[in-house]
């Protein structure tokens, strides 16, 4: 089954599944070295509802957030590995810092943000709310970020020059 489809592609999809009663549930990240509380959050979310849409932040979006030298993995790579999961049903990418236009127009049920976050610090909790929908925080305790990773791995990987 195709996962990944543009936003203009997807709007069309998810009012079809609006109108078979289906809950949809809106994820949104980089993605850019997949890690246990990615598994997490991507699970949980899906528990919420009926379908996941990923949002994904493009290389261009990751680079803006993220600075110089990132994403580690290309967009393509992230869209690949996230198709393989079993709790995503469709993906989309957005080249903005945040999710709001993709939020817009696809006006899920459900935007769920991991347990960085609490209801009220959610940066699109303003465009949720407006359109009636309502925001779930997954995921469980933060376990750790893909910075701290590659913090741990450059430290190793000096430590192995010494």
């Amino acid at each position: 089954m195709k996962k990944f489809y543009s936003l203009t592609q997807l709007k069309q999809i998810i009012q079809d599944e609006k109108k078979k009663g289906n809950t949809i549930v809106l994820a949104n990240g980089c993605f850019d070295l997949i890690h246990v509380g990615h598994i997490r959050y991507l699970k949980e979310s899906r528990k919420t509802g009926d379908i996941l849409v990923v949002a994904l932040n493009s290389d261009s979006s990751v680079r803006k957030i993220k600075g110089k030298g990132r994403p580690i993995l290309s967009e393509s790579e992230r869209i690949e590995i996230l198709s393989s999961f079993s709790c995503v049903d469709y993906i989309t990418t957005f080249d903005e810092t945040n999710v709001e236009k993709v939020l817009l127009a696809l006006k899920p049920h459900i935007h769920a943000k991991g347990s960085d976050y609490t209801k009220e610090s959610v940066p699109e909790k303003e465009t949720v709310l407006s359109y009636g929908g309502k925001i779930a925080i997954t995921g469980g305790p933060k376990v750790r970020s893909t910075s701290d990773i590659l913090k741990a791995i450059t430290e190793i990987a000096q430590k192995e020059k010494e």
